[in-house]
């Protein structure tokens, strides 16, 4: 009996992958309202995840209630000394909270991140301790969040952990209509300057996206949230660690390809061991997108 549950485990897990090519290293497909899971790989490896972490920042900063009005001030504090990335959100611009949020969500603005957890009631230490909160809350056992941005390789978490984190977001309107605006013109010292989504998906012909956020650094590859609706289903996609953006986009197609009934779903497994992350050599410019 054994032999042939694991015969048919093999010939289960061939099937999909031929129907279903990834490149991403963990991925998890889940229908909404059944929760029937219809991809699956990798789906409890620990990674790092980038700037999906801005997912949970939003959370918390709406959870508080504060006036999106209120205008806040891009301090030196809020630049990154982590990967030494850039930012078109120069020091010394004061901005509406809520459109520092849109920015931080939008455009995954690493320095719009750090100043909603600076200007946190109680600054970055109370707001590390509502992220916790929110995580035992969500019940994200596999989960740790140090920072508010995700250029700490040590914010990570597993496919599993963020479709639930995807799941929660989705409740909050904001957060659905900023990470999926697909550009803003926002006031930056008296100039107009237009910001656009990070995910090219967002906007793009065919594509039903109620949700979207993407992450990237050295350590974490490029991953992608997506809550999706294509052939009147409804999913939400978690893609972690593509070697190439190409990679992550053709990950994308292949999975709405599957929803829309070009290819048969079927679940594919693969190995849920503790992956450590890779060090190497921070690129500028391109860290936690």
């Amino acid at each position: 009996m054994i032999k042939k549950i694991t015969a048919a485990l093999l010939l289960s897990f061939s099937a999909a992958a031929m129907a279903v090519p990834l490149g991403s290293q963990s991925v998890l497909v889940v229908e909404e309202g059944t929760g029937k899971v219809l991809l699956e790989k990798n789906a409890n490896v620990v990674v790092p995840i980038a700037s999906l972490t801005k997912l949970m920042t939003a959370m918390v900063v709406l959870d508080s209630k504060l006036d999106m009005e209120e205008p806040i001030s891009i301090d030196k504090d809020d630049v990154d000394n982590i990967k030494h990335s850039t930012s078109r959100v120069p020091v010394g611009a004061t901005i509406a909270r809520g459109d520092v949020l849109q920015l931080a969500l939008m455009s995954s603005d690493n320095r719009a991140a750090a100043s909603l957890a600076r200007t946190y009631p109680g600054g970055p230490t109370a707001f590390k301790a509502a992220v916790n909160a929110k995580i035992r809350t969500l019940g994200l056992s596999n989960t740790r969040i140090e920072e508010p941005t995700g250029l700490s390789p040590n914010n990570t978490s597993t496919a599993a952990d963020l479709v639930k984190m995807a799941e929660a977001a989705a409740n909050y309107p904001t957060i659905r209509r900023y990470t999926t605006d697909t550009k803003e013109v926002i006031d930056i010292k008296g100039r107009k300057v237009e910001y656009h989504n990070t995910n090219r998906l967002v906007g793009a012909k065919g594509w039903d996206i109620d949700l979207s956020k993407t992450g990237y650094t050295e350590e974490a590859g490029r991953c992608l949230i997506m809550r999706i609706k294509a052939a009147g289903k409804n999913a939400t996609l978690v893609l972690l660690n593509a070697k190439a953006n190409s990679a992550r986009v053709m990950d994308a197609l292949n999975i709405r390809r599957l929803l829309t009934g070009a290819d048969e779903p079927k679940v594919l497994k693969a190995s849920t061991g503790r992956k450590k992350a890779a060090r190497s050599t921070p690129r500028r410019r391109r860290a936690a997108m």
